[in-house]
């Protein structure tokens, strides 16, 4: 427990299950309208409370290729925020066992940053509330302050703004997460969106519709999609044939992608393990939907530990 100095903590990834973009801010931003969900397939974090306050210094430990684990890595961005706000002066050792893939539009390290802050916040005896945790985390990344729901929230603004909101699917709804090794940069995405394409329908309108008819494939909308299908084919068609004949109730690309998420099924369909389909160097993974009770965090499938 946080009494020892050290906790294990599951960092969730999440789904988008819709996303609207809603306007060009003059910052150069969008504004979003999503509902955002977590997901069991998480992450790993271990922190440890270093014994000599001030004097020590953070450590971050990943073996995952290409995850950095120097000041550039959200984790180690969140503990130094959690100190800035707070004035504690805690450092921590970390280790982090990644299983969520990076660039796939399942907020992986924004998750990772998350669980930081919560775990730094449990190890010196809570100085923050959870809100507190949600509004600061903001200043270092947009998908952050959603894990600070209680795990089904819609979120506005750049995906800052959240609002808990009750599921709006069966827990038990499997999912299937199908992630190509190829993607491209969230920020190249949102430069190759053409506002003209976008859904009409209304954000909340879509809220409303699924919380009452569930995942139809009209209410999984994602802005985001066509721009990312027009640079990457490929993924497009993934999308296609997965809709075509996998047996699920909706297909939609979460967030800025690639992972393309099935709803209603957690069976692989046969085609993906045809040939000429290994160069996409697929990351697959069943998934089901979670929340946490509050005052505490989200809790993995069976975590391993």
């Amino acid at each position: 427990g946080a009494a020892a100095g050290r906790v294990t903590a599951f960092s969730p990834a999440k789904v988008n299950l819709f996303l609207r973009v809603t306007a060009r801010r003059p910052d150069g931003f969008h504004d979003l309208a999503s509902l955002f969900h977590a997901v069991d397939l998480g992450d790993c974090l271990a922190v440890e409370r270093l014994e000599g306050g001030a004097n020590a210094s953070d450590r971050l430990s990943c073996a995952a290729p290409g995850v950095p684990t120097d000041g550039s890595n959200l984790v180690l961005r969140a503990l130094e925020l959690f100190r800035a706000k707070t004035g504690r002066r805690e450092r921590f050792s970390c280790h982090l066992e990644k299983r969520v893939p990076h660039g796939a539009g399942l907020g992986g390290g924004s998750g990772n940053a998350a669980t930081a802050l919560w775990v730094a916040n449990e190890l010196c005896g809570r100085p923050a509330t959870a809100a507190q945790l949600m509004e600061w985390s903001a200043e270092i990344g947009s998908d952050i302050s959603f894990f600070f729901s209680r795990g089904a929230a819609y979120c506005t603004g750049r995906g800052e703004i959240v609002r808990d909101v009750p599921p709006p699917l069966p827990l038990d709804t499997p999912l299937l997460l199908v992630k190509p090794s190829l993607g491209l940069s969230t920020p190249e995405i949102f430069k190759a969106l053409d506002l003209e394409t976008r859904s009409k329908l209304s954000p909340e309108d879509l809220l409303a519709r699924m919380q009452a008819e569930g995942a139809r494939q009209e209410l999984c909308v994602n802005d985001l999609e066509a721009p990312a299908f027009s640079r990457l084919p490929r993924l497009a068609d993934l999308k296609r044939r997965m809709a075509g004949g996998g047996g699920f109730d909706a297909v939609f690309m979460s967030g800025s992608g690639s992972t393309v998420v099935g709803v209603g099924s957690d069976e692989a369909p046969a085609f993906l393990a045809e040939p000429g389909m290994e160069d996409l160097e697929l990351f697959i993974s069943p998934a089901r939907l979670i929340m946490r009770e509050p005052g505490a965090w989200y809790e993995g499938p069976s975590m391993g530990l």
